[in-house]
């Protein structure tokens, strides 16, 4: 009644490097599968150029067409993201109709890695936040939490709160390892480098200081009527991309609502709207993402109620379409403010409903920051709830320079839109 591990995921690595790989899962069911499945695809640095999947709510196939994100420097590891796919699907050797989706120990609650402190002290340099960065993620780390301060001497302190995709931190072997690493990549940079088990800072540094009201309203209103004008930073072509449009059939199946959703291709699209789709509690029974023509993507989706029902509630049809319109406009909110004598950019996205952050935007926005020469003095990674939902928020103050001075509208905005491009892939 089940099929062995080595079947769940398949892996086809292409002949020639210019086509895409093909990942194939197919598997037990589980609420949210898709979204935890795509967002493993986004931390690896991979973007999604197609897809196909179908699920009868027991069992679920899924056909992914995989390229390099554009801004991944890393190379892939395919046989740890094989491990990684099969570790978040539901057991396959055991029939599909006595499987417990209630992943745990058994009482309810859902385990977690453990979360480790990296401690490191460098001389500073502009870019190296993101060769950093770059690092932990080619050893397949996940950021948590970040706190980064710059002293009047010129170094600079790390506290960088992490998680293992490998769940091997706990050897003293992998731990070591990634210290040499570090150590051998960052060379005469590198002052001091320690890495232990977290301990109570961690919960200190979940909540940031409070936004400014007037920050706070800039950063997470959002209004779809009045989206371009909260888009001002953006060039002229970006603006002509902004469209989204989501229509839906109520008509053409007798079980199942359909969606059917055109917007300008972004990395992490499907993501955001299996996310969605998590969030508001629906089912997709069967959809298709389409490859991308003319920039733009069409995606198809028939979808139900948990319950087995059709969506047809106007009040809850309207809200759907106003929030996955959201995600594909505005999936990244990004400003830049005054604090104090100091500039400070600020980047914010929702977070799941199981608390998970996006993955790979710290990655983004140190990469855009390096390369347009900003030195950052300051950056911290912490929560924020509005009246409906929670968010992601990075903080970064920047130093101003003659090459780039950010008391200049013009280079405020050339770094709001370099920060955006690399977070949308574009």
């Amino acid at each position: 009644m089940g099929i062995p591990n080595d079947d769940v995921v398949l892996i086809q690595l292409p002949k020639d490097p210019s086509e895409p790989t093909i990942v194939t899962v197919n598997c037990p069911d589980k609420p949210g599968l898709g979204c935890d499945l795509c967002r493993t695809l986004l931390e690896f640095g991979l973007s999604i150029t197609r897809a196909d999947f179908s699920t009868d709510g027991r069992w679920c196939y899924m056909v992914f067409w995989l390229v390099p994100s554009v801004s991944n420097s890393c190379e892939i590891d395919w046989e740890s993201l094989k491990n990684r796919l099969v570790s978040m699907c539901p057991s396959c050797l055991v029939p599909f109709f006595s499987f417990n989706y209630q992943q745990g120990d058994g009482n309810g609650s859902t385990t977690h890695s453990l979360i480790y402190l990296l401690k490191l002290c460098c001389l500073d340099r502009k870019g190296l936040l993101h060769d950093v960065t770059r690092i932990l993620s080619e050893l397949q780390f996940t950021i948590q939490r970040v706190k980064v301060m710059t002293t009047p001497d010129g170094r600079v302190m790390y506290l960088v709160f992490i998680t293992d995709g490998m769940e091997l931190l706990h050897t003293k072997e992998r731990r070591d390892d990634t210290r040499e690493h570090l150590i051998s990549v960052l060379k005469n940079y590198c002052i001091s480098c320690e890495l232990q088990l977290a301990g109570p800072e961690y919960e200190n540094l979940k909540a940031l200081p409070s936004l400014p009201p007037a920050v706070a309203e800039e950063l997470f209103t959002y209004e779809l009527a009045g989206k371009e004008a909260s888009s001002k930073e953006l060039k002229s072509d970006m603006m002509t991309l902004k469209k989204a449009t989501v229509t839906v059939d109520n008509l053409l199946s007798p079980a199942h609502t359909l969606l059917q959703i055109q917007c300008v291709d972004q990395k992490g699209l499907f993501y955001d709207i299996l996310r969605t789709s998590k969030d508001f509690d629906f089912q997709i029974a069967y959809g298709r993402f389409s490859s991308s023509v003319k920039s733009y993507r069409s995606l198809d989706l028939f979808i139900r109620q948990a319950n087995g029902n059709k969506i047809v509630d106007p009040k809850h049809l309207n809200a759907l379409c106003s929030r996955l319109q959201e995600e594909m406009l505005q999936p990244f909110r990004v400003i830049v403010v005054n604090r104090g004598p100091d500039t400070e950019l600020l980047v914010a996205n929702p977070v799941e409903s199981s608390g998970k952050g996006r993955p790979r935007v710290f990655y983004d926005v140190t990469l855009a920051l390096k390369m347009l020469g900003i030195r950052i003095f300051l950056a911290e990674i912490g929560r924020h709830s509005t009246c409906d939902r929670q968010w992601e928020v990075y903080r970064f103050l920047l130093d101003d320079s003659h090459e780039f001075p950010l008391t200049s509208c013009r280079a405020r905005n050339q770094l709001v839109d370099k920060v955006r491009r690399t977070l949308m892939g574009w």
